[in-house]
């Protein structure tokens, strides 16, 4: 049976709302904190970060309430970026970390995403086991009440301290005019504080959250006001990150929108320059854009593609022995720094590749992005693709007809009954066409009508 409260990005809902009603956040922190004790009787420590939702610090106070019933330490360090909880989890060593966020989704939704000692998500086979005692309907179990915190922003500069050693050698950021779009979230305060102190002339907007307007028509899932706002000022780069900061889009001096893909071209030449790349490999996912693996090859490096999710990627860049990775999206993984995808990190590490190797724009010159088309087919049941006859052959036939100029990538949704077409090819109308031939062949083999 699969996983009914953690997603592949914790648990998600909205506040106040099962599964993020007070009793089941207590029970989150009970659990936790009893799975972090076992055998041991000595007092265990939490750190527990937040985002900016008006809803953040309550549900803090009730997972912290949970892990002072199991006898563990809750220790806040108030608003702080995921990955900045996870990086003080693995450097203070603390025996786990609480993130509430729920990303880059709108201020009514919200999240509790659990960090394992190490910085990592939790292996499924442990959140399996949390789930099963959240979910227990136990008579015995203790009240529980949310518990008061007390924020220690001391967290933050030791944090900031290591992004600013996580700059290149070589970089100097001082006089870089940079705008940074911090999406009223959690980078809001920490980004402008980073690049000031870096010596950057910072121009800082969407950094003024009030409880609602995390995310909103901002940040790196709305980048047109940043390209606009680094042409009006003639900036050398800007940065857009979501509202936990896990992920960052770029625009260029010219106002080009630079994505996870183009992140990861311009870093994995810098670190094969440099000699820091291991094994000539950069891992990504299906997603990627064909663009990129091209551009990667004629630099003499290989993509290597992983499902969708840092998770699959972080797994696959552990197995190859790769330390750069990520998504589309901007959730880039520099495994010499960070055990997770890092907004600000990836920020201070391209602004350094731009002020040691040129402009964003030239960077990036030879990228072409292919066009792509995502169709969605409503499915009555998912059997294997390749159990398909009609399927098959539709697929064999658009793959001989696009050979080394398209890419074709068929999977099921992971939490909906959709099967989904992705098309990539040089022309706008072989995409079209196959995506629509493709859709056509899973509509008749097993599209559902309702």
């Amino acid at each position: 049976m699969g996983k009914q409260l953690f997603g592949t990005d914790g648990i998600r809902g909205i506040p106040g709302e099962y599964p993020l009603d007070d009793l089941t956040l207590e029970r989150v922190g009970l659990a936790l904190g009893m799975h972090l004790r076992g055998e041991d009787t000595r007092q265990t420590r939490v750190l527990i970060g937040r985002d900016t939702r008006e809803s953040s610090a309550h549900i803090a106070e009730c997972i912290a309430g949970g892990l002072a019933t199991a006898g563990a330490e809750a220790v806040s360090a108030g608003v702080l970026t995921t990955p900045g909880v996870a990086w003080l989890v693995h450097r203070d060593r603390f025996a786990a970390g609480v993130v509430i966020s729920a990303s880059h989704n709108p201020y009514h939704d919200n999240g509790v995403k659990l960090i394992s000692s190490s910085g990592t998500k939790f292996p499924d086979a442990v959140e399996a086991a949390l789930e099963n005692s959240i979910l227990s309907k136990n008579g015995d179990s203790p009240a529980i009440k949310p518990a008061r915190l007390t924020d220690d922003d001391s967290f933050h500069n030791d944090y900031l301290e290591g992004l600013r050693r996580a700059a290149f050698p070589g970089s100097k950021l001082a006089g870089m005019k940079v705008v940074l779009d911090c999406a009223n979230g959690a980078a809001s305060k920490l980004a402008p504080t980073l690049f000031r102190s870096l010596g950057a002339d910072v121009i800082a907007f969407n950094d003024s959250p009030n409880g609602l307007n995390i995310n909103a028509g901002c940040g790196s899932l709305h980048p047109s006001g940043l390209q606009e706002h680094v042409v009006a000022a003639g900036a050398e780069l800007g940065v857009a990150f979501d509202g936990d900061a896990d992920r960052a889009v770029f625009a260029s001096a010219s106002g080009k929108l630079v994505d996870g893909d183009g992140v990861l071209l311009v870093a994995g030449r810098y670190l094969q320059s440099t000699k820091k790349l291991r094994g000539d490999a950069i891992v990504g996912t299906t997603m990627a854009n064909l663009g990129l693996e091209h551009a990667l090859s004629a630099s003499g490096l290989k993509l290597v593609r992983t499902a969708v999710g840092d998770r699959y990627v972080l797994e696959e860049m552990v197995r190859i022995g790769a330390n750069l990775g990520g998504e589309q999206s901007g959730h880039i993984l520099f495994l010499d720094d960070a055990t997770t995808g890092d907004g600000m990190l990836t920020a201070v590490k391209v602004a350094s590749i731009v002020s040691i190797a040129g402009s964003l724009d030239q960077l990036v010159d030879d990228l072409k992005i292919f066009p792509q088309k995502i169709v969605n087919v409503r499915v009555q049941s998912k059997p294997a693709l390749e159990s398909l006859p009609e399927v098959v052959r539709a697929l064999h036939e658009a793959e001989r007809a696009l050979g080394k100029s398209g890419r074709i990538v068929l999977r099921y949704s992971g939490t909906e009954p959709l099967a989904r077409v992705m098309v990539e090819a040089e022309q706008v109308e072989d995409v079209v066409r196959w995506a629509q031939f493709l859709a056509k062949a899973l509509e008749t083999s097993i599209g559902s009508q309702l």
